[in-house]
């Protein structure tokens, strides 16, 4: 016989069958909390607020809830009335399931995302009632909201009047297949205000093709449970469900402060499991804290139903306890810690001397030979290896492809340059955002060379920011949020280099630049090649007055080896950036055939005499001749390891 329920149905069904779910606390509870007043249209703030109700969302998140409530309670035309905003309740119940939605996103985790629906209020009360057809429709614009905003499933809650109970879900199953939990409240005298029993309430729901039954709000979980208790046990496809309210609140100081508190909470799950619930959260006065304490609580008694010591199949960020994935939130939305810092940065914080080799992506769509170069380089020893970005704008596989792959085939980590020559601003975050979820994490900020230099000289740049703007970008990403300072999940971990021309013509230009660049949260100084100690002491005599002896972040200084005399002319003449001295021109040209090991010996004896200036080295082999790269930093190794010894 097939399963008459839809696929969604179903598979809440098979969720609950593996383990309860936790929904979260009260949404007004928190609002009023923070300073919005109580007679204001908490349904309206979806629209106006939503950096604060995503906020919450992300909370109940961190705290370990398995589904989340839109704040959609009162968005409908009844309730919207009295503020102007009747003719909005669609508008507003789809952007709540939207933000909700977003919410989960920036978490990162799989939750439920169920669109709650309430009561509709003085419209089915009194002798002014409205029309049972009105009743219906303010129903389904709810509904059909939810719907197009993308809730997984529905909930009617706080329910007292089972007639207009019914008349909702009649419309919820008319209109989508969607799991539905159908919630009623009830008083000490265990009876809705309608008169309306627990046992009533459930059979009639049961019959209306609900697919959970409980209980909400109230006056507090002993209640709740006592009316629980009164449905009966939960029968096949058809759940149970408790909310309760914190207890009876008592004004103070023009709040409202409910008497049960986060442990008493903990300490109830237990006792909600035992009534045959399998949908536990909390209703008025809950909070995240009462949230973790019910996590807590929950990954016990699933650990002991299923007989193993792992208390959750879905950890929490980086498996820590829900209490303490909630204790920073200095950055809206940062659940989790940032990651470990980068081997680059590690090893510049332990003040080893880093060696990185830049290589070129691939002008075609393979990649084997770009692996083996820096397979080649690993057994040479670098540290990481640089990942250009169509350098001198032509068109090469993306740096970020090229970084994942190395880092994947070989264990070795990359820098990626990363320009915003061809990237606006969207484009940028979301790539960086891809690049940090695939472990790429070291970035050198660059503008970028112009595309009339290179391969398509009709193209355009975009040049939404500079490099000291995309340093800005990192840098609050790192803080856990985007530009426009939306949270992103958890603060990200990128190690951001900046560049530096110590070469260049206008020295106090260039120093204000870096220092920009410093300031705008640069973490490392990469500079263009050099070619003698005298061009660094150069600029660090202008620098000096800024900084003194050394420059405020590692330096990696650029070393380019030069293989012939026309190597060196070309470079010195036709490539900006690069200044290279009349003796060491001099030099190249009296070497003739020997050219390459001159090259070689000239760079190693210039990291020689400047490597108690600087941190570490960034080599650009020229050409794609990585073996002449992978020989320098086996000599820079040699070299080293000597001098430790002596």
């Amino acid at each position: 016989m097939t399963n008459p329920l839809s696929h969604p149905r179903r598979a809440f069904a098979e969720r609950l069958a593996r383990r309860p779910i936790l929904f979260d606390g009260a949404m007004g509870t928190l609002l009023f909390s923070r300073g919005v007043p109580q007679r204001a249209s908490l349904d309206e703030l979806v629209d106006t607020r939503p950096d604060l109700i995503g906020a919450i969302h992300r909370e109940a998140i961190a705290a370990g809830a398995d589904a989340i409530e839109t704040s959609s309670f009162g968005a409908n035309r009844f309730r919207l009335a009295p503020h102007g905003l009747a003719d909005r309740a669609a508008q507003l119940s789809r952007r709540a399931a939207q933000v909700a939605r977003e919410a989960r996103d920036v978490a990162g985790r799989d939750v439920l995302v169920a669109g709650s629906i309430g009561p509709l209020g003085a419209a089915v009360r009194g002798p002014e009632r409205e029309p049972t057809t009105a009743i219906a429709a303010a129903f389904r614009e709810q509904i059909e909201g939810l719907l197009e905003g993308g809730v997984d499933l529905l909930v009617f809650e706080t329910f007292s009047d089972l007639d207009e109970l019914l008349m909702g879900i009649e419309q919820a199953r008319a209109s989508c297949d969607l799991p539905v939990i159908a919630e009623m409240t009830f008083g000490e005298e265990l009876l809705a205000m309608d008169g309306t029993s627990p046992q009533t309430a459930a059979t009639a729901l049961a019959t209306a093709g609900v697919d959970a039954v409980g209980v909400n709000c109230g006056v507090g979980p002993l209640v709740c449970l006592d009316a629980l208790g009164q449905m009966g046990r939960p029968s096949a496809g058809l759940a149970r469900s408790i909310m309760p309210n914190a207890g009876l609140p008592q004004r103070v100081e023009g709040q409202f402060v409910y008497a049960a508190g986060p442990t008493y909470f903990g300490e109830a799950v237990q006792r909600f499991l035992a009534a045959g619930a399998r949908i536990i959260g909390g209703c008025c006065g809950t909070t995240p804290e009462h949230v973790a304490a019910m996590r807590q609580a929950l990954d016990v008694a699933i650990a002991r139903e299923q007989g193993t010591a792992a208390a959750r199949t879905e950890p929490l960020g980086d498996g820590a306890s829900p209490r303490a994935a909630m204790a920073d939130r200095s950055s809206p939305g940062s659940a989790q810690e940032p990651p470990p810092p980068t081997r680059l940065a590690t090893a510049l914080e332990e003040r080893h001397f880093v060696i990185s080799v830049e290589i070129d992506p691939p002008r075609s769509v393979r990649i084997e030979r770009t692996i083996e170069a820096a397979r080649l380089l690993q057994e040479a020893g670098v540290d990481l290896v640089n990942i250009s970005d169509s350098a001198m704008a032509r068109v090469r596989m993306g740096a970020m492809a090229v970084a994942f792959g190395i880092q994947h085939d070989l264990d070795l980590e990359c820098l990626v340059h990363f320009t915003t020559r061809d990237r606006n601003l969207m484009a940028l975050e979301s790539e960086l955002l891809g690049a940090h979820a695939l472990g790429v994490r070291n970035i050198l900020a660059l503008t970028g060379d112009p595309p009339r230099v290179g391969d398509y000289p009709t193209g355009t740049g975009i040049w939404d920011i500079d490099s000291t703007g995309l340093i800005g970008i990192l840098r609050r990403l790192n803080r856990g949020e985007d530009q426009a300072g939306k949270p992103i999940g958890a603060p990200a971990g990128f190690t951001i280099a900046c560049a530096l021309d110590p070469t260049a013509a206008d020295l106090d230009h260039e120093i204000d630049r870096l220092t920009g660049k410093l300031e705008a949260g640069a973490d490392v100084i990469m500079t263009q090649p050099i070619y003698s100690p005298d061009q660094w002491e150069r600029f660090m005599g202008r620098a000096a007055a800024r900084w003194g002896d050394r420059l405020p972040r590692p330096v990696l200084l650029g070393v380019l080896p030069l293989h012939t005399a026309r190597h060196a002319e070309f470079l010195h003449n036709e490539v900006p950036g690069i200044t290279i001295p009349d003796a060491v021109r001099a030099a190249m040209h009296a070497a003739g055939e020997r050219g390459a090991e001159i090259g070689l010996e000239m760079a190693l004896e210039l990291l020689t005499a400047t490597r108690h200036l600087v941190d570490g080295t960034y080599i650009m082999p020229s050409f794609g001749r990585y073996e002449m790269g992978a020989e320098l930093v086996l000599r820079l190794r040699a070299s080293l390891t000597e001098a430790a010894r002596a």
